[in-house]
């Protein structure tokens, strides 16, 4: 799960459910707890678009260029299925 979390690049995001297929929930809880930068946990976001870590979260993806409609993460632009 971490690999494919270090795989995405700047301004693209996955989805919980496309870094951990079958346990997105286990995606959550683990990044949750994760303070380590070199996981770019900003970049995991939920299947909708929105954010678990909200206006955090949004900075750091939007530093990164990355688009938003509202509240919610353009992921028919910047989404890297699993």
């Amino acid at each position: 799960m971490l690999e494919r979390i270090r795989a995405i690049p700047p301004g693209f995001v996955r989805t919980y459910g496309d870094v951990s297929p079958g346990a997105p929930r286990f995606a959550g809880s683990a990044l949750s707890r994760c303070d380590d930068d070199s996981v770019p946990w900003w970049r995991v976001v939920r299947a909708d678009g929105t954010l678990a870590k909200g206006a955090r979260q949004r900075r750091r993806l939007e530093a990164e260029g990355v688009p938003f409609r509202g509240a919610r993460v353009d992921l028919r632009r910047v989404r890297i299925p699993g």
